[in-house]
């Protein structure tokens, strides 16, 4: 038998109350007898039907996404020039290319490391793309001081910092100040001059800066990409990555 209208609606009322903890209003008003029946309905109804359970948290999962979405957009909108146009970045491939993947690495990211191969073989079938390098150290001590030896390193070498980099990133082990050190000095640094340029307060400024800009970007991990009005998380291989590419050189999103 149907349910009476009355209960109907304060079956609707205290479902929704119990789905999302934080509604309040109409199950204040049931007495004890009313909200122990309703209480008594929703339960058996859930299991009966716990599918249900998983649709809100589905709709719940999807609705914040979107949100996120939102948000980042706003964010790469009002910091273009820091995310793209940050004259202290690294950047590889055609400096003067149409489309701009910005990448937030650590040297110690196993993930990072993964997707090398992914960044190189972009760049070599991709004569127009260019690629912004934001050191993101955020795996311990030892992944600051090799990314304090990339920015020194940067800073008197730009030159040849691509081959640093490949070989830093490329490389066994976990990287510190001794690895990065020593491929610099093989690249034809000089140790002092590094050194003195490591203590730059540019350097510390440069790993701030980055910090503040990964969090206004929601980034809390490696390896993390800004593609036109996206930010994309995680080594999601080259095909998902080229694809957003020519959507931006498409429409200029990433989803056309």
């Amino acid at each position: 038998m149907a349910l009476p209208m009355r209960k109907l609606v304060l079956h609707t009322a205290v479902a929704a109350a119990v789905l999302l903890p934080a509604a309040t209003g109409p199950a204040a008003a049931f007495d004890d007898a009313e909200r122990k029946e309703i209480e008594t309905i929703v339960r058996d109804y859930l299991l009966a039907n716990p599918e249900v359970l998983l649709e809100v948290q589905q709709a719940l999962t999807a609705k914040q996404m979107a949100e996120q979405r939102d948000q980042q957009q706003k964010a790469i909108a009002s910091k273009s020039d820091s995310i793209f146009g940050d004259s202290r970045d690294p950047v590889l491939g055609n400096p003067e290319g149409n489309v701009t993947i910005v990448e937030f690495f650590d040297y110690n990211c196993g993930y990072c490391k993964r997707a090398l191969t992914d960044m190189v073989s972009m760049m070599e079938g991709d004569s127009e793309l260019r690629f912004v390098l934001k050191e993101f150290p955020i795996l311990g001590p030892e992944s600051e001081e090799a990314h304090r030896v990339a920015f020194a390193f940067h800073d008197l070498h730009p030159d040849r910092y691509t081959e640093f980099h490949l070989r830093l990133l490329g490389g066994e082990g976990r990287a510190n100040e001794e690895s990065a050190m020593r491929i610099a000095l093989d690249l034809g640094a000089d140790e002092a001059a590094l050194r003195r340029q490591m203590e730059d307060d540019s350097v510390i400024e440069r790993i701030r800066d980055t910090y503040q800009l990964a969090t206004e970007l929601g980034i809390s991990g490696t390896p993390a990409y800004v593609i036109g009005d996206e930010v994309v998380s995680g080594a999601l291989g080259e095909e998902v990555l080229a694809t957003k590419v020519a959507n931006v050189r498409e429409c200029g999103s990433t989803v056309c």
